[in-house]
């Protein structure tokens, strides 16, 4: 081959990534992949799309290598390929977030209330957590928990969060987090916190923000 065709060959390998991870909701099952491994039908529940097309859109997910599935009975499993499709997915949002002003916007309007966000990264929310100084509570569905949780972190899913809210301790800070940047389930247990009388925060970290900045996460046996 000429050089040019290999160079061509090469880019073209490339951009099958790009072609993959160009569709929006492609993007939104890879962040519910960083959560842990699921069936088709779980999928298409937590996108809101039909089983059908959640189908489609990961098996061009894994055309392109970027997850992997396995057959159990009648259903199909799909988890990332690598924990490096998460890192990704990571990275591409923060560049978006730093460069698209319209991005920008949609995300101030998500904090109505900047009050709510907790002042603090990472390595400080552990220390905080260790000191005993605030509870974390991870308000994700269980299973995602089990998968992978911050350290100290309690599973109280959203879902749940009402009928649980005498586990919780008053005399301390809640902070709550779920999925990532993009999620609403923190926001909507702050919210709801806040108005039986606790003091709530939320962090915008997930279980894959947290793992590429380096920091330590937890399984549940």
């Amino acid at each position: 081959m000429k050089s040019r065709d290999i160079k061509n060959l090469l880019y073209e390998q490339v951009s099958r990534i790009g072609k993959a991870v160009s569709s929006p909701k492609r993007l939104e099952l890879i962040e519910i992949l960083c959560q842990g491994e699921k069936s088709v039908d779980q999928h298409a529940a937590d996108a809101e799309i039909s089983v059908k097309l959640a189908s489609a859109h990961l098996k061009e997910l894994r055309v392109a290598r970027l997850v992997e599935a396995r057959r159990d009975g009648k259903n199909m499993f799909y988890r990332l390929a690598d924990p490096m499709v998460a890192n990704l997915w990571v990275e591409l949002r923060s560049l978006a977030e730093e460069r698209l002003l319209d991005l920008q916007t949609a995300m101030r309007d998500l904090v109505t209330r900047p009050e709510d966000l907790a002042p603090v990264n990472g390595k400080d929310l552990l220390a905080q957590a260790k000191r005993g100084e605030v509870v974390v509570i991870d308000v994700r569905p269980h299973s995602e928990y089990v998968t992978a949780h911050l350290p100290l972190a309690r599973s109280i899913p959203v879902t749940e969060l009402k009928k649980r809210i005498g586990e919780i301790p008053r005399d301390k800070t809640v902070v709550a987090y779920c999925r990532g940047p993009f999620c609403l389930m923190a926001k909507e247990a702050v919210d709801y916190l806040r108005t039986e009388g606790f003091q709530a925060l939320r962090v915008e970290l997930g279980i894959a923000e947290w793992r590429a900045s380096g920091l330590p996460l937890e399984t549940e046996a």
